[in-house]
């Protein structure tokens, strides 16, 4: 067995191949660019190596860079994480040049399944059902015009050497695939050194589902059941499954059967990833190989029990696999949710900073629940502009798909992410969205259930109701303290009342409620209308997360302090929540709403990033849905459209400038 291994990679897959090393008795040694100097997998290694500028392109993805650190460290295996150098074959030549193990699948297989035209000749040649598309290269955007019309739209553009959403677009019409060609070729090139590209038909309404296989180097071969992988944002994962809700066993198996017949065409060895496109009639088609990693695979290892990260060193040392095809059983559900700093309320556009509050809910591992947290921050840390904006990948574990998903609202209630924007309450509501919740989803979930983007959640009544109770006797509490700091009173109960009203919303209260509390040693009975609510908590002034019992149910909320109440954040709502008494309530009511200021006329940065192009001229006339300026941050590129008919006045910023959230771009008349 190896005695040391370098991680090529960085952030939380690299913390959670440390992990797994550490258990195997196996010396780990960690890469890091300037911008990770302080990261938490290089603190969590035994050794680390410097390799250059922040920039992914001058240092974890320089080849040349990552075998200094092999040669300086003495490691005999590599392990490549996902992305970066993870299916780049000149990589795992250079690697067994030096004569040093790569913990990942041989060189053949990277190359035939790493190019996607490649890979699906392959796939067809070895019986596995493929999606229509043009296997050749494109070389501009006439010749990709001219093929997507002897498709047929919508078509999807692909970079040939993608993964993880990069260089992907969906185009339905001619102009689309003229301005998406560009942009996905320009994020290729950038992501992978590589911007060849091709096309294939979109099949509407459809299912992402994987399959996990698992091979040695002696011929043996295991699927690990599947992934559903379909509730994505701009073709990237954002919550995942295992199993999926909608397969059945005959699917299941010949999705299996197919992965390692073209996995054995290639003499794959490794732990790798057969992804298919299904309908709703449970056909499936071929759409890529992963040779690699997968960022979603915790779920399978929560399901199967195996380690992949763990089988993946045992494979490249040369060692048989420890189980057959008849061993494997899924066992419950799993839940993925991949925290990112993306904004959700400002159209999931990437947030970078300090995390001033990190706080992942307790990792558990039990017979009715697990929870699992994979994450490279800490609180404290910075999240960079210059890499994919993941911040952690929470899972949750249960003995079927309801509990599963209960665990998951029940942890990402609990999560506390302060500083940056981030997506927590997209994961909350999409927990809670009864399409999500019956099993019927597809990959155009979010555009179909959020087309307007999300601007947060309403919760029902209910729901406030208990809330209110809540708040009430948590602002009962403050109060009581603040009259014992005060010393002017010895019998504080006289200095606070009973009768309070709760609003939710502007300075009048959108809702509201009228509640009285009696109070007793061990919590309180809140009355709202002809209910009484039993409430009981340890929540004390200055907590930033309360778990508060309310009628028998527990409510889990981040808790902020604001003037005569608290912003509470609970299941992917954020609420303003005041508690005055009677008077001023009706004080309140009266005061006027205060307006934010006017930006129709001024295009603002939506994120962090450096201009690629400004698009317009000072005195230009711009329409509807024109492109104005092209932002690119955390590796993508982001068009910033018209919103409406104007005249530019002024423009602010042009190409190679770095913005910062709210710069104005443009001025328009």
């Amino acid at each position: 067995m190896f005695k040391k291994i370098l991680i090529a990679n960085r952030g939380e897959i690299a913390c959670r191949v440390i992990k797994t090393a550490r258990r195997m008795g196996i010396a780990t040694v960690a890469v890091y660019s300037d911008a990770d100097r302080s990261a938490l997998h290089v603190q969590m290694a035994d050794e680390a190596v410097h390799i250059g500028p922040s920039p992914a392109n001058q240092s974890y993805i320089v080849i040349d860079r990552i075998l200094d650190a092999v040669r300086q460290t003495g490691a005999e295996a590599v392990h490549p994480g996902y992305g970066f150098l993870s299916e780049n074959p000149k990589f795992a030549e250079a690697l067994k040049a030096e004569g040093v193990a790569f913990i990942g699948p041989p060189v053949r297989a990277i190359e035939a399944m790493g190019d996607k035209i490649t890979s699906k000749k392959i796939a067809a040649e070895a019986g596995v059902s493929t999606v229509p598309g043009h296997m050749g290269l494109i070389e501009d955007a006439d010749e990709a015009i001219r093929i997507s019309g002897q498709i047929g739209y919508p078509v999807m553009l692909k970079a040939s050497a993608g993964g993880g959403g990069k260089g992907m677009r969906i185009a339905w019409d001619e102009s689309e695939v003229r301005e998406g060609f560009q942009a996905s070729k320009n994020e290729a090139a950038a992501s992978f050194g590589d911007d060849r590209m091709f096309i294939e038909k979109f099949v509407t309404q459809p299912r992402h589902i994987e399959i996990q296989i698992l091979c040695d180097q002696h011929g043996n071969g295991v699927y690990l059941g599947e992934r559903e992988c379909s509730i994505q944002r701009r073709n990237q994962k954002v919550i995942e499954e295992a199993p999926s809700p909608f397969l059945d066993p005959e699917t299941r198996r010949a999705m299996g059967e197919q992965s390692l017949a073209l996995a054995h065409a290639v003499g794959y060895a490794s732990a790798g990833t057969v992804e298919f496109i299904v309908d709703g009639d449970r056909n499936f088609y071929f759409l890529e190989m992963n040779t690699r990693l997968q960022v979603e695979h915790p779920v399978t290892e929560l399901i199967t029990g195996v380690d992949l990260v763990e089988q993946m060193i045992r494979v490249a040392d040369g060692q048989k696999l420890p189980i057959t095809q008849e061993d494997v059983r899924l066992n419950g559900w799993a839940i993925e949710s991949r925290l990112y700093a993306e904004d959700p309320y400002r159209g999931f556009l990437p947030s970078i900073g300090r995390l001033t509050r990190y706080r992942p809910p307790e990792e558990v591992a039990g017979e009715t629940l697990s929870v699992r947290n994979d994450t490279g921050v800490f609180e404290g840390g910075e999240i960079s502009m210059f890499y994919d904006p993941m911040i952690a990948k929470l899972c949750t574990w249960g003995p079927d798909r309801a509990s599963a998903i209960q665990g998951m609202r029940d942890a990402l209630d609990g999560f506390e992410v302060e500083g940056i924007g981030h997506n927590l309450p997209f994961l909350s509501a999409v927990m809670d969205h009864p399409k999500f919740v019956a099993g019927d989803i597809t990959t155009a979930f979010i555009a179909e259930e959020y087309p307007d983007g999300f601007h947060g959640v309403d919760l029902p009544t209910d729901h406030l109701k208990r809330i209110a109770a809540a708040c009430a006797a948590m602002h009962r509490v403050a109060e009581i303290r603040r009259t014992r700091v005060s010393g002017r009173m010895d019998n504080h109960e006289r200095k606070v009342g009973a009768d309070w009203v709760v609003t939710f919303g502007g300075a009048g209260g959108d809702t509201r409620f009228e509640v009285t509390i009696e109070a007793d040693r061990h919590g309180a009975d809140v009355t709202i209308g002809d209910e009484v609510l039993r409430v009981e908590s340890d929540w004390t002034p200055g907590k930033k997360l309360a778990r508060v019992s309310v009628g028998g149910e527990v409510v889990v909320m981040k808790v902020g302090k604001i003037s005569g109440g608290f912003r509470i954040r609970t299941r992917g709502a954020d609420l303003i929540v005041h508690v005055r008494t009677p008077r001023q309530a009706e004080l309140a009511a009266l005061m006027p709403e205060k307006t934010p200021p006017d930006t129709s006329k001024l295009l603002l940065c939506p994120m962090p990033g450096l201009v690629v192009r400004i698009d317009v001229a000072e005195g230009d006339e711009v329409h509807e849905g024109q492109a104005l300026a092209v932002v690119e941050a955390m590796k993508m590129e982001n068009i910033l459209r018209a919103e409406k008919k104007g005249k530019v006045s002024k423009v602010n910023a042009g190409a190679g400038d770095s913005l910062a959230v709210d710069d104005v771009i443009l001025e328009f008349e």
